[in-house]
């Protein structure tokens, strides 16, 4: 019976997938909620998930839970562009969502970096084909976005908006685990991996005009840099050690 009810529950997903109800790199239920909902023991939900997960469709992730199979989104560290641009080329439709626009003190880090003491600060959450992709929080010098708006941050990207001549970027990124409010703006589950992306942004001359964070689920992206020169060394370029106490 069991065999029969495993198959029955691995096409229904198989169709829902399908169907467009659990999209692409979206979370499906767990196997506590797949055997209540079909009224089997977690044995069978599981051996439904790994039939359906052997076809390609779904994969799975320790910490993680089960999610629909997809390439995660390959960003270019060689290049200076924005989330928007490289969902597009990879033929995805993004959207940004602003949930925070304000004129702030800046806190003491990007005070430092951006040389202010007010900031503007933006707080937009960055959807890839309606779901969301990257929850993005964005400062600017207050005398560079005093003529700002909600309306332009939420149409355009900084990098279109500031009247200066950018030259590049720094980047630094990390891990972290998703806090329960982070966990749920990026409909992942409660400590689960996401890559944290620090930028600061210069001009031409050298000034910091912008410093950002940039929160990503690891499973939807991964970032790619050239090495062009091989070194005598097993280390990835740049690689930098954190001091761990205790």
């Amino acid at each position: 019976m069991r065999s029969v009810r495993y198959r029955e529950i691995a096409d229904d997903l198989r169709r829902r997938i399908g169907s467009g109800e659990f999209g692409a790199g979206r979370l499906l239920p767990s196997e506590s909620e797949l055997s209540r909902a079909y009224g089997v023991s977690r044995v069978t939900a599981r051996k439904a998930l790994e039939t359906v997960r052997d076809e390609g469709l779904i994969d799975s992730r320790q910490g993680f839970g089960w999610f629909v199979a997809t390439d995660p989104l390959r960003q270019n560290l060689g290049r200076l562009g924005t989330i928007e641009a490289q969902l597009a080329a990879s033929g995805v439709v993004p959207e940004r969502r602003v949930l925070e626009f304000a004129f702030v003190d800046a806190t003491p880090e990007v005070g430092r970096i951006l040389s202010c003491e007010r900031v503007l600060e933006v707080v937009r959450l960055n959807l890839a084909d309606g779901h969301p992709f990257a929850r993005v929080t964005v400062w600017c010098p207050e005398e560079l976005g005093d003529e700002l708006s909600r309306a332009d941050v939420e149409g355009s990207p900084f990098y279109e908006l500031l009247d200066v001549e950018l030259g590049g970027a720094t980047q630094t990124i990390g891990a972290v685990a998703a806090a329960p409010n982070m966990a749920t703006l990026l409909e992942v589950p409660t400590g689960s991996p996401l890559l944290r992306c620090e930028r600061t942004t210069t001009t031409v001359f050298g000034e910091a005009v912008l410093h950002s964070e940039h929160l990503f689920p690891a499973h939807l992206t991964e970032f790619v840099v050239a090495l062009p020169h091989a070194e005598r060394s097993i280390a990835p370029s740049g690689l930098r050690l954190l001091d761990i106490e205790g």
